[in-house]
């Protein structure tokens, strides 16, 4: 475990500080022998040896792990390790959605402060979301930078993400409670766009699916809890409270990822590598993979394809354009009930503010549910399929089918919510339609995730920041047309309404299974899988 304190980010300030005097890596010991560490690859790269030193040689050494154990290799990390870092990343994505709706809670209080409307007042929110839409979008490309790495991104941000939170909870004026609330989404959402890439780092394809539903399953848990949070802080103290609450969770985060988080990018941890060999030597010949694929590469190409190239595929393949909207209106429905809620149990069944966060609950024993049924799936079902079935043969849309039956349980979820909620009916009813919908939510959207990466796998992480900037901007929209639609049509008509478009979407749902092979092998941009 000594690897992690040298590879976080506090072992490279106290390298940079000591010039290398703590927390060393072997490179950087006086004692280090290159060619002990070296090896002769299959694909006849050259040993430091055989490559002419006269000054006219222009031969490289590509720079690899040293051994198949190699323990800088993330893959080869102890289960000790593996299970600390993803619990470090659960806790920073789980902060980061808990920061959203934890501010529900002061939107009453806001309106009596500030003077201003509902609608108004739920801007903080709805500019949360909308900035950690558009922040995977900047991180995204950068963590894909070897000479970055995710370490940098995830450091700096949520550094600044707790510091924000300081003048949240002291802001006297609306309009600066509005800028720090978007400037909040923005500093916490890296770990929304590359955290699952994270994950892909350091555990294998078998794994990965449930270490996914395990993280997907906190994050979604997050803004659930977020009003049961901050509603008896509030309710107890005062509107500032949920911002405090989160300094509390966000501080110690922080500082233990400053500690002990290392790099878990393979081209970042390879390309640092060769650059500490080629200062230990002083031969330029020695460079990473990554180093060499990006020298080939125009910048102006590297943006294309991290920015444009996954919008130009949503618009020539149907299938992967469906996904993109089908978790938008999942993700506008989920954060739609942050304005139905309120008028549900507060004014039909007179709950007040802490027994309102209470009723959010009803989510957690959805997702709960979803959760042991999704990975029940995999481990007693697809996991033995799979493995007697050729890799080739393998399709994406395989991995669709716990969303199959699990679409219906959207729209008969909120049909049930829309109307039982009514006093002659027991509020536990409607608590239950809320239960079945997340249900259904939870495993679509951890089937589309786990759809994507298997279409176009060499755009995967700009796949998911373009998919998560759809989703964060349509939840975003929700929030601000969701009071409206509600006092207008009411509960029942404006839920039926959202129901009414994933009865479409079980329908796309079904065309994508069946078709979507078809339609992808048309599809310019698609590789074998």
């Amino acid at each position: 475990m000594l690897e992690i304190f040298r590879d976080s980010p506090v072992g490279t300030v106290l390298r940079l500080l000591t010039k290398n005097r703590t927390a060393p890596y072997p490179e950087q010991l006086p004692t280090f022998e290159l060619l002990s560490h070296m090896r002769a690859k299959e694909e006849q790269i050259p040993t430091p040896d055989s490559i002419s030193t006269n000054g006219t040689a222009d031969a490289t050494v590509v720079v690899d792990w040293y051994s198949a154990d190699d323990q800088d290799n993330p893959h080869n990390w102890s289960t000790l390790k593996k299970t600390w870092v993803s619990f470090l990343l659960l806790i920073y994505s789980f902060s980061a959605y808990i920061g959203s709706s934890i501010y529900t809670s002061s939107i009453p209080s806001v309106v009596q402060k500030f003077g201003v409307s509902e609608i108004a007042a739920s801007l903080g929110l709805s500019l949360y979301v909308l900035a950690y839409s558009i922040g995977p979008l900047i991180w995204t490309p950068l963590s894909e930078i070897p000479a970055v790495g995710r370490n940098p991104q995830y450091i700096i941000t949520y550094m600044l993400f707790v510091v924000l939170c300081v003048p949240t909870a002291l802001v006297d004026n609306f309009a600066g409670l509005l800028v720090l609330r978007f400037l909040l989404g923005l500093m916490c959402s890296p770990c929304l766009a590359t955290a699952g890439a994270s994950y892909a780092d350091f555990f294998g394809a078998r794994v990965l699916p449930y270490v996914i539903a395990l993280w997907g399953g906190g994050a979604t848990l997050g803004p659930a809890l977020g009003p049961l949070v901050g509603g008896f802080a509030v309710q107890e103290e005062n509107w500032r409270w949920p911002a405090w609450e989160l300094l509390w969770l966000a501080g110690p985060t922080c500082i233990a990822m400053f500690l002990s988080l290392p790099e878990t990018s393979t081209d970042a941890i390879l390309h640092h590598r060769a650059k500490r060999l080629r200062r230990a030597t002083g031969r330029e010949m020695f460079k990473s993979r990554s180093e060499i694929r990006q020298a080939q590469m125009r910048p102006g190409q590297i943006a294309f394809d991290a920015l444009i190239k996954p919008w130009e595929i949503n618009a020539l393949d149907p299938a992967l354009l469906f996904t993109t909207v089908y978790i938008a209106i999942t993700y506008g429905i989920y954060y739609s009930f942050f304005e139905s809620f309120p008028i549900v149990f507060q004014g039909v069944y007179g709950f007040d503010l802490g027994e309102l966060g209470l009723a959010f609950l009803a989510v957690l024993a959805g997702l709960l549910t979803a959760m042991v049924a999704y990975m029940a799936y995999f481990y007693f079902v697809a996991d033995p399929r799979f493995a007697k079935m050729e890799p080739g043969s393998i399709t994406p849309e395989m991995r669709l089918v716990p969303g199959l039956f699990a679409s219906f349980c959207i729209p008969v979820g909120l049909f049930l919510f829309a109307w039982t909620a009514r006093p002659s009916i027991h509020w536990l009813v409607s608590l239950l339609g809320v239960a079945i919908s997340m249900f259904g939510i939870f495993i679509i959207t951890q089937c589309i995730f786990i759809y994507l990466p298997f279409t176009y796998a060499q755009y995967t992480g700009s796949l998911f920041a373009a998919n998560g900037f759809a989703r964060g901007a349509f939840a975003s929209g929700a929030i601000l047309f969701a009071r409206p639609m509600f006092d207008t049509l009411g509960v029942d008509g404006g839920v039926s309404l959202l129901a009414g478009l994933t009865v479409l979407c079980v329908v796309g749902i079904y065309l994508i299974y069946f078709y979507g092979a078809t339609l992808r092998k048309k599809s310019r941009f698609a590789v074998s899988w």
